[in-house]
């Protein structure tokens, strides 16, 4: 069993890492998962998943596997 599932993603090394290693990740906003797949882009002030961008302040990402 891995041990980061469902752990937020708090640093940039982990945004950065999950995109490199095509880490699947989930997007919340509160307790409502409002999106999830693999990072194919990181600013400094959001995240696009797939064809969306969540904006990094407003949403808290966790690792999906």
């Amino acid at each position: 069993m891995n041990s980061r599932f469902m752990k937020p993603l708090t640093s940039p090394i982990h945004f950065h890492t999950a995109m490199i290693e095509q880490i699947p990740v989930a997007v919340f906003t509160g307790q409502e998962m409002i999106g999830s797949g693999k990072i194919v882009e990181i600013t400094d002030f959001a995240v696009k998943i797939g064809d969306e961008f969540y904006v990094r302040e407003a949403c808290t990402f966790k690792y999906a596997v």
